[in-house]
């Protein structure tokens, strides 16, 4: 069993390998099959759209939509590569992004998506994108990639932040600009570690990532300031609880809570040490972890403490989120529903 789900993605020196054959790079991209069993295929990201319908991606193009959590039907995706990420802006606008620097954007809600951006040849996954309003967005991934668009997606431009490099990183990088700008410029594409996830509140922009990585924006990741280190493995989702405070979470069931903006953290002590893939929250106030090997833990005090309702299947749960009375999870597997009732 791989550590992370997220690195179906790629493989990565931290987590393990991916429970699929990779498929082979081909220079021109391929459309995605449609296959009846889609909803019980490997899926990494699932989002609401204006309470109307759920929008779910995975392995292989797999983008699927439905409006009850329990039956899916699948969108037409004009590439085969691993998706990562899926967020909307709108209820018709929204973007996926995935291998081979995959970006897809759709403007029917879902239904029929267009490449913005592929290149295999790069060999580097996307992990997550955001956008702060239809115009600007970022989308970044493995190795430090960061991708930034003004205009809605049609160009997207390569950028590379030295703030987030850590000292002797840039000073390494400083000299080696003066006196070899051919190894500077192969350094800046394998200094940076793998950034895996955004959380936006407010004004605010935050990234985790590989190694113990976070760092925050208030410019919309024009610019960047890295946090003191808290954890020294790899983080793979941050988000906001109901209480206005910060959870990361991690590598081997490690969780973190921050009460003033990332600034210090604390780690919460939890009853099972699987890889925790991600970590949402519900109108009621309920926080969610969930992970590898069936790890589903809720809090209903803020993140003070967890109760254990993991999944006796032992499957790998990537993400989730709650719709109308079901908590809906997709997992490799597929799509998984629970009755919240079941969770009391």
């Amino acid at each position: 069993m791989l550590n992370k789900f997220i690195w179906l993605l790629a493989a990565s020196a931290v987590a393990a390998v991916t429970p699929f054959m990779m498929q082979a790079q081909q220079s021109e991209p391929q459309a995605a099959y449609q296959m009846p069993q889609a909803s019980k295929a490997l899926l990494t990201d699932l989002v609401k759209v204006n309470g109307q319908q759920l929008v779910a991606v995975g392995e292989r193009g797999h983008i699927l939509l439905s409006q009850d959590g329990q039956s899916w039907t699948q969108a037409q995706v004009p590439v085969q590569s691993n998706l990562s990420s899926v967020y909307f802006i709108n209820p018709q606008q929204g973007w996926a992004v995935g291998h081979d620097a995959t970006i897809l954007v759709t403007a029917d809600g879902g239904v029929s998506w267009q490449l913005q951006h592929y290149s295999p040849e790069t060999d580097k996954p996307l992990f997550d994108i955001y956008f702060a309003d239809a115009q600007k967005g970022i989308a970044v991934g493995a190795y430090g990639i960061f991708y930034r668009t003004d205009d809605g997606g049609n160009s997207w431009h390569k950028h590379f932040h030295e703030e987030l490099l850590l000292e002797e990183e840039r000073e390494y990088l400083a000299e080696l600009k003066e006196t070899d700008p051919e190894s500077y410029q192969i350094e800046t594409e394998a200094l940076l570690p793998h950034f895996n996830r955004f959380y936006a509140d407010g004004n605010a922009l935050y990234m985790i990532g590989e190694a113990g990585f976070a760092a925050k924006s208030i410019n919309f990741g024009d610019s960047w300031q890295r946090l003191d280190a808290f954890y020294n493995g790899s983080l793979f989702d941050i988000t906001g609880t109901p209480q206005m405070a910060l959870l990361a979470v991690g590598l081997r069931g490690h969780a973190f809570i921050s009460q003033d903006q990332g600034q210090h953290w604390q780690q919460i002590t939890l009853n099972r040490n699987a890889t925790l893939n991600s970590a949402f929250s519900d109108d009621n106030g309920a926080v969610y972890l969930v992970g590898n090997a069936g790890t589903l833990l809720i809090s209903r005090d803020g993140a003070a403490s967890f109760t254990d309702y993991s999944q006796a299947d032992g499957k790998a749960i990537i993400n989730g989120l709650v719709w109308h009375n079901l908590l809906v999870l997709v997992t490799e597997t597929g799509v998984r529903t629970i009755n919240l009732s079941e969770l009391k």
